[in-house]
């Protein structure tokens, strides 16, 4: 009899235990206990692996404590017994975290089929799209190299380094008082520790002593003003009735030589809305955060709020549907030339969350990019924060090969630096004699201007008619030389094509020594100079396009030397009567008088002389090539100013 009461006693009391577990679950997984919910569902499916209410809460503690990729093998019984939209949305959304997109599109295709809620219809549409562009990511920082900071981190959560002068602040759960039930690590808090750049000082960390640390609930992601004054966090997951029931933005600042308790922003608006992940513009005028507050595209959006007169943030503005999603984005952070770094697993990306960059556009808007696998996984990653931008910083990542889990990573830059080139051009000043030869004309100032006309550099040349420039590859520039006593004269330089390619560069500097001379004529008044190559049609004053070529080099020479002014003379053979040579002489230095003034020659400076026969070279010209010496065009200095 006694056994038998035993018996019964312990079979009534096994069936409480069951029956109070379901119960135990539900209550966990409503308060937002995910991990003890996980547990203790865990302890039915032990006995009954297709518990639909089992695997239900299970599947959905692990998405609900940003552990989706955790849930699959859970949603998938769901899905085998009751294949519904929600079902295989969420199992699609646990693939695609595991980065098999494949099973993923599988699941939203079937979802999609299942419902015609507009709604839902667009969340599975979206994601569709996102899938079909990942095979698009490109790295967007080709040389990056990311290292784990391992010296740093600590098995649990390490995450969100912001530097602020002269030192590293992040949170972190070392040191930690309690275990945050949804997700069973420990809370986090924030420290500091001394940072010159990616270098961080890992033997002297301590809690930030700007203000304590909270027990019993997390500490997170922190913004710290451009000028060091104003502290801005995120603080929240408490477990007491007594406090905010969500994540929330707490504000300390710098008064009297110490900082402020922190307070609660009135920019947080709702104590049911979720507010984090904080960043301050480059002025320090506007405030970006995270909030999951209705109204947004879904999941948890960025926003910007402006400094209002009393130094608080108000009026908080969606940042719009090129940046926000309907998935979650977070962690901004925004560059001194407009562009906005942040984390989503709303764009197309390779797994949670990835970090992305919104370019600005002409126009207006924003062009959304990944930073591809070189700074992306699988896993989670967020929380950029540059030290350098863009060559150095931070992020935060809990991919695989870490301590444990969020871990902070440092970044680097490392695209090699361009082999330099330098040109050097030896310029060798001469001047033409007599007889045609050439002999160097020392002391010759010469300048050398850029593309744009600028001039960059200038010397005189010394004894041996020489002096050097160092050139850029790839470039045209010009060089005048003058003189006085002499005609300034002006030449082209180009440098493109007579360098290595980069590529078939080996030194980091390599010289290339190039010459060049100038050759200036000497100046004399009143001394005619031949014009060659100047023909016109047959008793025609027009200037044809080949003697265009040839008075486009007396322009230069005008503009070179702009305290001259000259006459332009015209000649013709003896052929023809004095009248008519005459008039058609002087037609033709008119002609080309207004051709030059056409090109930007002041019409002061020129006269036009027409001489018919009256100069002839060849007196007793017989042939056609003797008649061709008499019909020139000549021109002389007549005055130097």
């Amino acid at each position: 009899m006694k056994r038998s009461l035993l018996v019964f006693f312990l079979i009534s009391l096994l069936g409480i235990s069951c029956t109070s577990l379901p119960k135990k679950g539900q209550k966990q997984f409503a308060s937002g206990e995910y991990q003890y919910a996980i547990g203790t569902f865990s302890r039915i499916l032990e006995k009954d692996p297709d518990n639909r209410d089992a695997n239900f809460y299970v599947a959905e503690s692990y998405r609900l404590s940003n552990r989706v990729e955790k849930s699959s093998s859970y949603y998938e019984k769901l899905v085998d017994n009751e294949p519904e939209f929600e079902n295989l949305y969420r199992l699609g959304l646990s693939y695609k975290a595991q980065g098999e997109n494949e099973k993923a599109m599988e699941s939203f295709e079937r979802a999609k089929g299942l419902t015609v809620d507009d709604d839902y219809l667009r969340l599975v549409n979206h994601e569709l799209s996102v899938l079909t562009k990942v095979g698009e990511i490109k790295d967007y920082w080709p040389n990056i190299e990311i290292q784990n900071y391992t010296s740093l981190n600590t098995a649990g959560p390490d995450y969100a380094p912001v530097a602020s002068e002269g030192y590293l602040y992040f949170a972190s759960s070392r040191q930690a008082s309690g275990i945050y039930p949804a997700t069973g690590v420990p809370y986090t808090k924030l420290f500091r520790t001394k940072a010159e750049g990616v270098r961080v000082d890992v033997q002297n960390i301590q809690a930030m002593p700007e203000f304590r640390n909270e027990e019993g609930l997390n500490q997170g992601a922190i913004a710290i003003s451009p000028d060091g004054n104003t502290i801005i966090y995120a603080r929240g997951n408490s477990t007491s009735n007594k406090d905010l029931p969500d994540v929330h933005l707490f504000a300390s600042y710098f008064r009297g030589g110490g900082f402020t308790q922190p307070i609660w922003m009135p920019l947080n608006e709702d104590e049911f809305w979720w507010n984090s992940t904080p960043a301050f513009s480059p002025d320090g005028n506007t405030l970006y955060f995270a909030s999951n507050r209705p109204g947004g595209q879904g999941g948890t959006d960025l926003y910007q709020a402006t400094k209002l007169a009393n130094g608080d943030f108000g009026n908080p503005v969606n940042l719009g549907a090129q940046i926000n999603t309907p998935g979650n984005e977070m962690f901004p952070r925004v560059t001194k030339d407009g562009k906005i770094f942040f984390a989503s697993d709303g764009h197309p990306g390779l797994g949670k969350l990835d970090i992305f960059v919104a370019e600005p556009i002409d126009g207006g808007g924003y062009e959304v990019k990944n930073l591809g696998p070189k700074v992306n996984s699988s896993a989670d990653d967020f929380g950029i924060f540059f030290t350098n931008y863009p060559q150095e910083g931070f992020l935060t990542s809990n991919r695989a090969g870490g301590a444990g889990d969020d871990d902070i990573y440092s970044f680097e830059d490392k695209t090699p630096k361009p082999k330099v080139v330098n040109v050097l051009l030896n310029v060798t000043t001469l001047e033409k004699k007599e007889d045609g030869s050439e002999e160097i004309l020392p002391q010759t100032r010469v300048a050398l201007y850029d593309a744009s006309n600028k001039m960059t550099g200038g010397d005189f040349s010394n004894q041996n008619g020489r002096v050097r420039f160092t050139l850029a590859p790839d470039e045209n520039f010009s060089l005048i030389a003058s003189k006085a006593g002499y005609f300034s004269k002006s030449i082209t330089y180009d440098t493109r094509g007579k360098t290595p390619k980069q590529e078939d560069l080996i030194q980091d500097v390599t010289n290339i020594v190039l010459d060049t001379t100038i050759v200036l004529d000497v100046l004399v008044l009143d001394k005619a100079i031949v014009l060659e190559n100047i023909y016109y049609d047959l008793d025609k004053a027009d200037i044809r396009p080949d003697a265009a070529e040839e008075l486009d080099k007396l322009v230069t020479i005008l503009k070179d030397n702009p305290t001259i002014s000259i006459e332009l003379s015209s000649h013709t053979d003896a052929r023809a009567t004095d009248a008519y040579n005459d008039a058609l002489s002087q037609r033709r230095a008119e002609s080309a008088v207004a051709y030059m003034v056409s090109k930007g020659i002041s019409e002061d400076r020129l006269v036009a002389k027409g001489y018919g026969k009256r100069q002839l070279i060849i007196k007793d010209a017989k042939t056609e090539e003797e008649h061709q010496v008499n019909r020139r065009t000549e021109f002389k200095v007549i005055e130097v100013k």
